[in-house]
Parts: C-alpha cells; structure tokens; sequence
C-alpha cells in the first residue's frame, strides 16, 4: 500500500503497477468494516467496483481509471477528477475514488456497487463524524456478518435449515487454512464416487455407507460455495467444476446402485436410466425457460404477479421450494432410503418424486408463457437454438424448408416429431427399419421446427422435447434389444451427451456462448444421434454387436465433448463466476 498526495502522484504511481494487476484507490480517511473493504475490493467477478471512499479496477479497467485521472489533473492540477464532457458526476461520494466511479461509469465502464446491508463504509469529515462512524463500526460483528452472507440468499428447505447452520463454520476453517473452493468441489466429487463405490458392493453394510457418504458429499458441496462467497474466491473454472460435478456425482451414484442391485439379482438399469433421463429433462426445461424470458420485453404475467404473492406468505415459499424436489431434498431423500430399502426402492420413489415435480414446473411455466405478453428477443432465440443442438440434418432441412408460421408450431412440430420415434421404439417390431423411419422423419420434423427464430410463447418447450425424445429412444431401444448390457451402455451414452448437454447450458450463462458449431456437427446433433442409434439397432439385432456399438459410440462422444470443454474452461477468458444455480 502507497501513499499519494494527490490526483497527479495516484496517477503516476498507477501507470508504475504491471498491467496484469488490480489497482485499488483508497480514501485515507476511509473508516468501515474490513468485510465492506473486501466486498469493494477483492471481488474478482466485476472489473470496476466501489464503495463510499474506495474504488478498484482490474487490468481490462485500468486503462479507463488512468484516463480519469489524467483528465483529473489536466483539469485542477491535483484535485478532484471530473467526468467526461457533458457528464457532469452527481453523486453523494464526493472523495476521490467516489468521482472517479462516476467518471468510469460515464465513460461506459461498469463500476459494480455491493450492497453492504449493515457494514459501514464511509470517509468522515469531521470529528464528530468520524466517532458516530467508529461507534456504527463497532455496532456490527463483521465476521457474523460474513458467515451470513456466505450462504446463499435462496435454497432449498433441507440445504436451509439441516446443511448452511454448520456448513458455513466448516467453509470458514476451510478459509482459514487456505484450502480453495476447487478443492472442497473436487473433495465432494472424491467422496460422492466412494459412495456409489459402496453403493455397488450390494451390501447392507455397503448401502449405510453410501448414504452416510452421499450426504457428506453433500455437506461438502454447498461448503464450497460458501467458501467462494466467505472468501471471495470466484472463478469460471470453480463454477464449471461445480456445477458439472453435481451432475456426475449423482449420475455415479445411480450406477453405484444399479450394480449394487445387479449383484444381489435384481437388474434396475432401466430404472437407473429413466431416473436419469427425467433429471435431465427436468433441469432443460428449467434452463430453456430461463433462457427464453431472460431478457424479454414486458415479462410479467397474472401467474407470475400470483407467485409473488405467495412470496409474502413465508410457508408457501418453503413448501413450492420442497415440491420441486431440489438437490438437498433429493439427495437426502436417495440417502436415506439407499440405507433403510433396496435401490429398485430408491428409484421407484426418485421417479415419482421427480416426475410431481416436473410436472408442476412445467404446469407453472407454461401457465406463465401463455398469460404473458412479452416480447422474446434475438439473443433469446439464439440461446434457444443453441439448447435445441440441432446437427447437420436438421440444418440442412432449416435451409430448404420453412416451417409454416404460428406461435405454435415450433413446440407442436417438436412434439410430433418426438412422438413419432419414441412411439416407433416402443411399439414398432424390434430391429425393424420402421424405427429407422420414423427416426429419419423425426430429423425433417425437428429441423422444420428450428427453422425460424424460436420467439414464440411456448418455443422454450422445444429443446426439452428434443432431450426427451434422444434420451428415451435411446433407452427404449437398449431395454427392448434384450442383449446383455446394452442398458449400462446406453447409461454411458446418455451420460456423455448429457454432459455435453449441460455444458452448453454453463456456456450461454457464462456468456461466451454456445460451443462451437463443428463440436455440435461432429457429434451429429440430437437427431442425428437418435438416427444413428435407430439404425443400429436394426443392423446389429444378434450378439453383443449392439452393446459394442454404444459403447463405442459414448466414448467417441465423451472424448470429443471433454476434451472441447476441458480445453474451453481452462483456457477461457469467460468472467468469474459462481454458480448462484437453480433449486434443483
């Protein structure tokens, strides 16, 4: 820390910092909480923030901060900096760092305020000031403060009362030895496969295990968020790992329990399976919705007015929370009955759990896209496209055809088209090529339905009905083929395009987009992995062929889309984040 004298030296001793670091501007006369310093100071997320009497900026802002205070100089010598012409700075901060915030706001860089609630931050005047500013100072336990604001200002029933009470003392030892949230994540992943390898050994003795073990996991997942918020530890690898880790563990442990179950007698990988494909479903229904009002125009509706209502109402916020099943309740619920039942238990009330659950989200948000009137908006349309992860043959049908226009013929083409192949995997002769037909079909219907802009009230419908119709094709048709292990192969399979799934989510909320167009080609877009295994299903009907098939077919997947993504994440220049995430 260095002191300056005025505006002329805080900008020569600036320009003397390398330009791969934060540079902070303090008032001298600064009193605060240091949790109000740290929130000001040290988030890596923004690159401008400010508080009263402080002012930060990261290397992509220093070069508008030294603007500002050249034009500082230029204009007084060594006083107070001033705005660009014809932005005159209004604002009660009159120090220094509070009109340089001005200025840089005025010039188009984004200075990011944090609410404080009831930490002090102020640059007092005079005497009396500076004793009322101690005695607020002294008012408020800042650490207590910081424990509170690590945890999360909205998350589910069990995470809220049975998890955060303790967890957020754990995040602060954690801190305090100097252990990082990627590490809590990569811990929580270490102990969730150890369950689901002592969910796999069929024992009951292996089975307690498992959901003592899960929950720890558990524990240990909302820790490292914690830790991020207590510490200020953000980054876009943190957010990545965990947010797919979540995915990975539970889908782990589902393997864990169907080969837990397998060596007892009991085969449950279809069950395993559909548990699986439900989840995955629910979460794009979540995400295409969110992505489609992210930004719309006029967002309201008589269904949404009601929800914030019942936001009044402190029990109906915490029973909607619950009903949705979030991943407290559900991995609670997995731990529980994996120790006390058998894993066909598990599933079966996993399954219903998660299906009430989906259909009252999705009964919700379609209650709220047909009684809004809100205009969708391009970049809306984009991100929807980029959930739909249409292939080759479905962009080659977008560049011939049209599809008829109307507000619902994009979800009603979806829908028919899923209908179609889904139906032919299920009632239609095994190894027949009437599969493979309506599979063809169903790549004209599905290319037909992106072929416009998706900005219509129910478009946001479309991407999960393309995750539905792959995901349950492809476990049909492994159910039906009756060929041995076939189902755990279509688990890898389903498993690897899931990622590569959710990791198109991660990318769009992080705001660096979609992957690239050739990775969504490569690994032949939702209906062309859906005619691929349509067709193979057909050729190879006798022996293992089949299960060799998908098996080669998920690890040609899986290599391609993590090497993409693990190469995009760790290589990426996306802003820090922290996965703030949805309840479920």
């Amino acid at each position: 820390m260095t002191a300056a004298a005025d505006a002329s030296e805080a900008a020569e001793l600036l320009a003397a910092v390398p330009a791969s670091r934060r540079v902070a501007l303090v008032d001298p006369r600064f009193v605060g909480h240091v949790h109000a310093l740290r929130l000001g100071l040290t988030d890596p997320r923004f690159a401008a923030a400010a508080i009263p009497g402080a002012l930060t900026a990261q290397p992509e802002a220093r070069a508008a901060l030294l603007r500002a205070l050249r034009r500082a100089v230029v204009a007084v010598g060594a006083g107070s900096p001033v705005a660009p012409p014809g932005a005159e700075p209004v604002t009660e901060d009159r120090t220094v760092p509070g009109r340089l915030a001005v200025a840089l706001d005025a010039e188009g860089t984004h200075v990011q305020r944090p609410e404080l609630g009831s930490l002090t931050a102020e640059v007092p005047t005079g005497s009396e000031e500076r004793v009322a500013a101690r005695a607020a100072v002294d008012a408020v336990d800042d650490e207590a403060v910081r424990l509170r604001s690590a945890v999360k200002a909205h998350d589910g029933f069990f995470t809220t009362f049975f998890i955060s009470p303790y967890s957020r003392y754990i995040a602060r030892w954690c801190a305090r030895r100097g252990l990082t949230p990627n590490q809590v994540t990569t811990a929580s992943l270490i102990t969730a496969l150890i369950a689901a390898g002592s969910a796999a050994t069929g024992t009951r003795g292996g089975y307690v295990a498992a959901g003592v073990l899960l929950l720890l996991s558990f524990v240990l997942d909302c820790t490292d968020g914690q830790l991020a918020r207590y510490s200020l530890q953000y980054s876009t690898m943190g957010a990545w790992l965990d947010a797919t880790f979540d995915r990975a563990k539970e889908y782990a442990y589902y393997a864990g329990l169907a080969l837990g179950a397998a060596r007892g007698g009991d085969d449950v990988w279809v069950l395993a399976l559909g548990a699986m494909v439900l989840q995955a479903c629910r979460h794009v229904v979540d995400f295409s919705f969110n992505e489609a009002n992210h930004d719309a125009v006029s967002n309201t509706s008589p269904t949404a007015a009601l929800s914030d209502k019942l936001d009044s109402v402190g029990w109906t916020v915490w029973l909607r929370r619950m009903i949705v099943l979030p991943i407290g309740e559900r991995w609670a619920m997995i731990a529980v009955l994996t120790a006390v039942t058998t894993p066909r238990i598990v599933f079966y009330a996993l399954l219903v759990g998660c299906a009430l659950a989906a259909c009252y989200t999705t009964a919700g948000r379609l209650l709220r896209s047909l009684t809004r009137k809100a205009q969708r908006t391009d970049r809306a349309a984009r991100a929807l496209a980029d959930l739909a992860d249409s292939g080759p043959l479905a962009e080659g049908v977008g560049a011939v055809l049209r599809r008829p226009r109307g507000g619902f013929t994009a979800p009603f083409l979806a829908l028919a088209g899923a209908a179609v192949v889904v139906a032919a995997a299920l009632f239609a002769p095994y190894g027949g090529w009437l599969t493979v037909g309506a599979a063809a079909l169903y790549a004209v219907v599905s290319g037909l339905a992106v072929s416009r802009p998706l900005k219509g009230a129910l478009d946001w419908l479309v991407p999960p009905v393309f995750r539905a119709a792959e995901y349950c094709t492809v476990l049909v048709l492994a159910a039906r083929s009756d060929v041995p292990h076939a189902v755990p192969a279509a688990f890898g399979l389903v498993s690897a395009v899931a990622y590569h799934h959710y990791d198109t989510v991660y990318r769009i909320r992080g705001g660096t987009g979609a992957p690239p167009r050739w990775l969504v080609r490569t690994i032949g877009g939702h209906e062309g992995r859906t005619l691929v295994v349509a067709v193979l299903a057909a050729v190879l009907t006798g022996g293992s062929g089949f299960t060799t098939a998908l098996t080669v077919l998920a690890a040609a997947v899986a290599l391609v889309v993590l090497v993409e993504s693990i190469r995009f994440w760790v290589s990426s220049s996306a802003p820090a984040v922290h996965d703030e995430g949805e309840l479920a």
